[in-house]
């Protein structure tokens, strides 16, 4: 194992002993404990009482952030024809249908967000293996196989993030950057927990949300009181 350098030695002091904080309260901590030259993302985890092995327990969704992400999301449209244009017109970055999955087969994946529409879907099957395990596979579920592409796209480059439970039922992403102001990480980070509390499956059972932490990127975390961190 590593040695911990003086700056996370410093931010796990500031840290020891906080627990179950307000969301104001670990965002205040994490943007004064966090001094690296580049601006890191304020990162979320939720940790759910689902088993995503079972269908019936998965967890997946969508949220606009209100105060987007901070990233710039390079968007990728399979369609073609007047789909595909409307797709360029909307700032979509590579748009394409055999040719860019010809492309992704070989190797190349320049994109954040793949979009496509339903009739495009036979050819983006084939690219199961390699689009899902990066979840990046459009899904219905999540407004990524749609009709309307433009609006896909302009609501992908706007703030807006998927979600999806991992093995261990949980839940990451990033909710903005650390340079954002308190209120606007606050707005960010209730509105991704509300989204993940709506998405609770049929088939939960017990507690559902167990645990919520904050993080920078390159930070230690700190976890946050549930009950706030899901009020309006």
């Amino acid at each position: 194992m590593g040695k911990i350098g003086k700056r996370m030695k410093a931010a796990q002091a500031a840290f020891e002993g906080k627990e179950n904080l307000t969301v104001e309260e670990a965002v205040s901590l994490i943007k004064s404990n966090c001094n690296t030259k580049f601006d890191q993302t304020m990162e979320i985890a939720v940790n759910l009482g689902v088993d995503p092995r079972h269908a019936d327990q998965m967890v997946r969704g969508v949220v606009g952030l209100p105060n987007g992400t901070g990233k710039t999301t390079r968007v990728a449209v399979f369609a073609r024809g007047a789909k595909a244009e409307e797709a360029q017109e909307a700032g979509a970055d590579i748009v394409g249908a055999e040719d860019l999955m010809e492309t992704i087969q070989g190797g190349t994946i320049e994109f954040d967000r793949c979009i496509a529409t339903p009739d495009m879907m036979p050819v983006v099957g084939r690219l199961g293996k390699i689009l899902g395990p990066r979840n990046l596979m459009p899904n219905p579920k999540v407004g990524t196989v749609t009709m309307d592409v433009a609006q896909a796209v302009k609501d992908a480059k706007g703030g807006q993030v998927q979600f999806k439970a991992e093995k261990k039922g949980i839940v990451h992403a990033g909710v903005g950057k650390v340079s954002f102001d308190e209120a606007q990480l606050t707005e960010n980070i209730r509105a991704f927990v509300d989204a993940v509390s709506k998405a609770k499956p049929a088939g939960a059972k017990g507690t559902y949300m167990k645990k919520v932490t904050l993080s920078s990127s390159m930070g230690p975390g700190v976890s946050v009181d549930v009950s706030n961190a899901t009020q309006g």
